[in-house]
């Protein structure tokens, strides 16, 4: 809208020219969805504790949660009002990349808000069932998957980008689709797991968001894309903003997350978050710095499959409880160690992937 609005008038109003930087927007980006989020905060729980959503925890969980029972839930819609406003407000709007972030957020976020519903309003600990949910989370990132294939179809928007090799870039055809799938489901799915300590999931949200809006900054600019050796795509610069309304919605949401938290995201943040991340690293072809990045996303969802496998296969199982930071903290490290230690992980994850770009 004002990105729009600066185009208008920027010939009759000089100022208006300083909008058009992207720089600029994405300071005002993180800017207004944390200040958003923030004046938001308070009205949201005390309007989900009126409501009585509050947060079920697991029996069998370790003890120290049991006293997180009746904590204001679904703070997730929070981020996402954040985040839409802010995009709404600072994007180019005719950006295709930008509408394919919010379909699949807002899509996933619809999905984790018809989970949470069931299990907070209704008292269904099952929530909406798993098939369901995978229908759907598949239904929305295959429409998605074949409308950028269809987009970008035998170009650098579907060139597979691997570390270390500048010049391996070869044309993913319809397999293109099969793993934006994989990549969109899979990372909502990952964040998902991961949301079970206060601030554990949002932190590393924002530290991989941060580092997609470097990524989508330089694929982005002609200049840096053919320096780094990476694909230029000229719509990937708006992704910049999108990245950085992610990091201040999640900032302002981590104010009230923190431990002991006053909130949580549910399932309708988790979903949402995990399937915005999914879709910027297609959009951007680094697909594998996404793994790197959100390698906390990926030991939570690691240890959830050995943990099952290994039960079903040898009756026996790996770790004390999975996902792996419940394992940590039944092995006596207090919640804000674990919580830390991960956030620190992610932290260097995220500086090894950008190294990465120069080491090619």
């Amino acid at each position: 809208m004002i990105y729009w609005l600066a185009d208008h008038f920027q010939s009759s109003i000089p100022f208006f020219r300083l909008f058009e930087y992207l720089t600029f927007r994405a300071i005002m980006s993180i800017l207004t969805a944390l200040i958003f989020s923030l004046w938001l905060g308070p009205r949201m729980i005390a309007k989900l504790q009126m409501l009585q959503i509050g947060q079920i925890v697991r029996n069998d969980g370790p003890e120290s949660h049991f006293s997180k029972r009746g904590t204001p839930t679904m703070g997730g819609l929070m981020i996402l009002a954040a985040i839409t406003l802010t995009v709404l407000l600072w994007c180019d709007l005719s950006n295709p990349y930008v509408w394919a972030v919010l379909i699949v957020m807002l899509g996933y976020g619809v999905i984790g808000f018809v989970d949470d519903y069931r299990k907070v309003v209704r008292k269904n600990t099952d929530g909406l069932i798993a098939r369901w949910k995978y229908f759907w989370q598949s239904a929305i990132a295959l429409v998605v998957a074949f409308v950028l294939y269809a987009y970008g179809k035998d170009t650098a928007a579907t060139q597979l980008v691997l570390p270390f090799f500048k010049d391996v870039m070869p044309q993913l055809g319809l397999s293109y689709i099969v793993l934006t799938y994989f990549v969109i489901v899979g990372t909502s799915n990952a964040v998902n797991l991961t949301d079970g300590l206060d601030g554990l999931a949002i932190m590393p949200t924002v530290m991989v968001a941060g580092g997609f809006a470097f990524i989508a900054w330089a694929t982005g600019n002609y200049n840096y894309a053919e320096y780094l050796h990476i694909p230029y795509l000229s719509n990937a610069g708006e992704l910049v903003i999108v990245c950085t309304a992610i990091v201040g919605a999640g900032l302002g949401f981590l104010w009230f997350n923190t431990y002991p938290a006053q909130v949580f995201m549910g399932d309708v943040g988790s979903l949402a978050l995990g399937g915005a991340l999914g879709t910027i690293a297609v959009l951007v072809r680094q697909e594998f710095l996404l793994v790197i990045m959100g390698g906390v996303f990926v030991m939570e969802t690691v240890s959830v499959i050995l943990q099952v496998g290994s039960f079903k296969l040898r009756g026996q199982r790996i770790f004390r409880m999975a996902p792996i930071h419940h394992h940590y903290e039944l092995k006596g490290w207090p919640e804000p160690r674990v919580i830390v230690r991960f956030w620190i992980i992610t932290l260097m994850l995220v500086l090894i992937a950008l190294a990465t770009l120069k080491v090619r």
